[in-house]
């Protein structure tokens, strides 16, 4: 019985250890759950990028979008787990069991981490029609004209309706929360005055107010932005309590063989040594993971924190549309 037992671990240790050295076998498949343009697809092509250098084989984004991320969310859970289907997602993802209780999803049961890519602040901005032309401006309009104040995000469930809804109920004040598919045409309507606010990651918001075309107001980060030093932070604007921070990182489906989780974690790695890289993350104002936050585990505690989080504001803020 212990000899066969010995035979049968040996010989997954051995098929885990051959797999692992013939992977990549054909070209990859990284998901995004949102529509092209956003900060998580900017972020996915950047990686995909230099993945593609490092593993000798095609890293594909493919933009799977709808029902919140539901679909690209079942599209990776449904796909063999071998490596070669991926998820880039960020914490939006521990939102999609509340918005679709009956899809009978869990990311904490059904997927393995890979690693983290990003963490990126958060902007908060205003259309250049709104008149508005700080935070407290735009706090005290809204507490004397509740409810009048419009922000758009890229759909329920988005780290841009996650970060709003905790906005409006860190502030104590209330606002229109107006979903598209996408964040990109809840910018451009930002950009146009249909919306007067948007509270959306620096990828997407920065090169925005850098043209002048929408204003930035405040941003989740300590201290001041090298690239947006003229945005000053949600506690210098008299919100403290907002310091929301948003990661992105790679997923794939349970039951990824561990030497093939091994070595797509040495890629993230490199990607994120690399100078290009580097040089680019700045670029977005976005911070790289440290040594001691690369890798599965510490993406997986993230997860897991944030679904504690998300649970919270469900029930306390009502973030979810009935």
């Amino acid at each position: 019985m212990i000899r066969t037992l010995f035979c049968l671990v040996a010989a997954l240790m051995f098929s885990n250890s051959a797999f692992a050295q013939t992977f990549p076998s054909k070209s990859i498949t990284m998901i995004v759950g949102v529509a092209p343009g956003g900060t998580l697809d900017t972020l996915a092509r950047l990686l995909a990028k230099t993945m593609t250098a490092d593993l000798k084989q095609t890293v594909i984004v493919e933009n799977t979008t709808g029902a919140g991320g539901l679909v690209g969310l079942k599209r990776l859970t449904q796909a063999p787990a071998d490596g070669h289907t991926l998820m880039f997602t960020n914490m939006s993802l521990v939102i999609i069991p509340h918005l679709h209780p009956t899809a009978n999803v869990d990311p904490i049961k059904e997927l393995e981490a890979i690693g983290l890519v990003a963490t990126v602040p958060m902007v908060l901005a205003v259309s250049n029609k709104s008149g508005l032309k700080s935070l407290p401006e735009l706090l005290d309009r809204m507490r004397k004209e509740p409810g009048k104040i419009n922000f758009g995000s890229g759909g329920p469930g988005t780290t841009a309706h996650l970060s709003e809804a905790l906005f409006l109920h860190l502030s104590k004040t209330k606002g229109e929360l107006v979903q598209y598919r996408g964040s990109g045409p809840a910018l451009t309507d930002l950009v146009a005055g249909v919306m007067d606010g948007v509270l959306d990651q620096t990828v997407a918001m920065m090169p925005l107010h850098q043209d002048k075309r929408i204003l930035a107001i405040a941003v989740s980060s300590p201290t001041r932005l090298p690239k947006m030093p003229d945005v000053p932070t949600f506690k210098e604007g008299g919100l403290p309590e907002f310091d929301l921070a948003i990661w992105n990182g790679v997923v794939a489906p349970k039951g990824l063989p561990p030497a093939v989780a091994a070595r797509l974690a040495e890629s993230i790695s490199s990607a994120i040594d690399g100078q290009e890289f580097k040089e680019r993350l700045a670029q977005l104002a976005a911070q790289a993971p440290t040594q001691a936050q690369r890798g599965a585990a510490p993406l997986m505690k993230l997860i897991e924190q944030d679904t504690v989080m998300v649970a919270g504001l469900v029930r306390d803020v009502g973030l979810i549309p009935k």
